[in-house]
């Protein structure tokens, strides 16, 4: 039991005994006191004044005396106003840093058999294109919330769903037939997935030539610009020869089926490097391929239910007007899906495959009404999960030079940016001289971890639900809010550390109780023990950013800390041992805190 909580028992039991009222442990309020008052925590008064029917002043003074009289844990207090701001006895945060010692991960809840099974999708990208920097910010979202649930004890999958069926797909398998030349990725050197998406790329700028060519004519021939646009878009024969694929495919035909499989295999050879590098994995991917046909099956059933209504031209509807919402396509006149009933199909799967208790799709924040419709209709079909599905949804990535646009080729690619990352922080580290005595493999892997780190770190401390500019300078700097000040500050407690066991010094499984304290130190235990609430918000608020701010607030602490105190010359052996504790468990929650954003912590650096 932490300090709160006993000091939270003793509270109720004052309340108890002052005034016979028994009261929840939801109305003990304890605060972090302010800086400018002295104490540690700060009872909030106001919620008992009806039941001592005294002044917030007279109540405060009377819990404070019955605290420090029967609570070990309150060395003294004061009163400011409604407010009684508690200070905690030393021998409690020895205590409590010894239970930090104790405990490999401090903060975090550990699953069990009979925990809430959890499944996260992320990542969901296409077949045309490889991963761009908004899969990535999609990506290290899914991860990180993957590893923060089970930091709070809920049994986790990891899924993806990958699209890989539809025109999108045909675009760049027709413009590969047209121009490619039996290209492949061995021939070209390029991983499947980038190969891939220059016919994508291929495909569009021939299209457009296409478009502008009969626009021009049907313009000529006097037709309005904006009909004259669409009918161009619609006559076009590169669409038309898409489109017939498609049909294809959908028919099964041989010669299509091959053409596609070989052209999705190199995507998936792309797509694991990828992910390999970003340091990010699945349970199970699931195919669009797959799940569109169990999509319809479940509407078909819904159709027959009552569920859903059937339009005269044939097409499959769900009424959403009593939901203040409006009618949603759910199957074309000509009985092929949509995206709706692809995930519907999914969710079908799924739920076949595992017994999901919460279901988190993390995507754009584009898709908010799709997924405010999906839960409609799945609670309709009578998934248990369905009506409080989460849909987590963020915002987008931004450049300083604008949007991206993929049919244009414009988009940062997950590889390139990757790349970059890694050899800006080979560049700035060699400039900064932190790779002194270090061999070339050694050199190489640090940059790795420090690349990646100001990356990862840079999209995970920004609030998941705000749009972002993503500036790759400011992401690798060894000083404020970057990944690369937290690492350094770790790399530089465990040097600390390592003198320590050069020396011979052994770290004690837990210190006296009477051992040294002074405030920074304090300041130190009570910010560590609050890992766990950032741990518990994190996952309750679905909020990775709590985490990586969490992190910085810690680093930038103990850098004033180590920046007033010396932990190796302390003039003490007592001191010496207390600052070595804290220092080793500091660098402990630093490395736990940003594994759960999947980030990396070197030894040195």
């Amino acid at each position: 039991m932490n300090i709160e909580n006993r000091i939270c028992k003793a509270v109720i039991q004052a309340i108890q005994e002052l005034y016979g009222q028994d009261v929840p442990e939801t109305m003990v309020q304890l605060q972090k006191t302010k800086s400018t008052f002295e104490g540690n925590l700060t009872l909030v008064v106001f919620p008992f004044l009806k039941m001592s029917r005294k002044k917030p002043e007279d109540t405060a003074q009377e819990i404070g005396t019955y605290l420090a009289a029967h609570c070990t844990d309150i060395a003294k207090f004061n009163v400011v106003k409604g407010f009684l701001n508690l200070v905690i006895a030393p021998q409690a945060w020895v205590g409590l840093l010894n239970d930090i010692h104790a405990d490999s991960h401090f903060g975090e809840q550990q699953a069990t058999a009979q925990s809430p099974l959890v499944m996260i999708e992320y990542s969901s990208p296409n077949t045309n294109k490889p991963l761009h920097l908004g899969h990535v910010r999609n990506n290290l979202l899914g991860w990180s919330l993957a590893r923060i649930m089970e930091a709070n004890g809920y049994r986790v999958v990891k899924t993806n769903i990958v699209n890989d069926r539809g025109i999108h797909i045909c675009k760049s398998m027709l413009a590969w037939l047209k121009w490619g030349n039996g290209e492949t990725p061995e021939s070209s050197g390029k991983k499947g997935d980038h190969l891939i998406g220059d016919y994508y790329v291929a495909f569009d700028k021939h299209y457009r030539e296409e478009v502008a060519t009969l626009k021009a004519q049907y313009m000529a021939e006097g037709m309005e610009e904006e009909a004259a646009t669409d009918k161009a878009k619609a006559e076009a024969p590169l669409i038309k020869e898409a489109h017939d694929m498609l049909v294809k495919w959908e028919h099964n035909d041989p010669e299509v089926r091959a053409l596609w499989q070989k052209m999705n295999d190199w995507v998936y050879a792309g797509f694991d490097e990828t992910y390999q590098a970003l340091g990010v994995s699945f349970d199970k991917i699931y195919y669009e391929s797959n799940t569109y046909l169990e999509g319809k099956k479940k509407v078909e059933e819904g159709l027959a239910k009552g569920l859903f209504f059937r339009k005269e031209d044939n097409s499959v509807w769900a009424d959403l007007t009593q939901e203040g919402l409006d009618q949603k396509l759910l199957l074309r006149a000509d009985g092929t899906s949509v995206y709706m009933t692809q995930d519907i199909g999914t969710a079908n799967m799924r739920f076949q495959d595992f017994p999901i208790d919460k279901m988190i799709y993390v995507v754009g924040n584009e898709q908010n009404y799709h997924f405010q419709v999906l839960s409609i209709l799945l609670d309709r079909l009578g998934f248990k999960w369905g009506k409080d599905l989460i849909h987590f949804s963020y915002g987008m990535v931004e450049l300083p030079n604008g949007k991206m646009k993929s049919r244009e080729g414009t988009v940062v690619d997950a590889d390139d940016l990757i790349a970059t990352m890694i050899a800006d922080a080979r560049q700035t580290s060699d400039e900064l001289g932190k790779f002194k005595d270090m061999s070339e493999e050694e050199k190489q892997e640090i940059a790795r971890i420090v690349g990646l780190g100001a990356l990862k770190y840079f999209i995970l401390k920004v609030d998941a639900r705000k749009n972002m500019l993503f500036n790759p300078e400011e992401s690798i700097d060894f000083n404020g809010n970057t990944g690369p000040f937290i690492q350094y500050t770790h790399a530089r407690i465990r040097s600390i550390l390592r003198k320590v066991a050069e020396q011979g010094i052994t770290i004690p499984h837990a210190l006296p109780a009477d051992a040294p304290l002074n405030e920074k130190e304090i300041d130190l235990i009570q910010r560590m023990n609050e890992f766990g609430a950032a741990v518990k918000d994190a996952g309750e608020n679905y909020n990775p950013a709590g985490i990586a701010n969490y992190c910085y607030d810690l680093t930038k602490e103990f850098n004033q800390f180590y920046h007033d105190y010396s932990i190796l010359s302390a003039d003490s052996e007592a001191e010496k041992l207390t600052r070595i504790v804290i220092a080793d468990n500091v660098a402990k929650i630093i490395k736990n805190g940003m594994e759960l954003l999947g980030i990396e912590v070197p030894e040195r650096m």
